[in-house]
């Protein structure tokens, strides 16, 4: 069925490295969570 799956992500800021090398798989029926900073800049409607 449905499945995403990244390999060898990584994701710099000038010299600051926030996601060193990571490989996710995400499969079907699986439940994922994202967290950021509280003070992170949240969609506005």
């Amino acid at each position: 069925m449905g499945r995403i799956r990244i390999e060898n992500l990584s994701r710099k800021f000038a010299d600051f490295t926030a996601v060193d090398n990571i490989d996710l798989d995400i499969r079907d029926g699986d439940f994922l969570v994202l967290l950021g900073p509280a003070d992170a800049e949240r969609p506005r409607c």
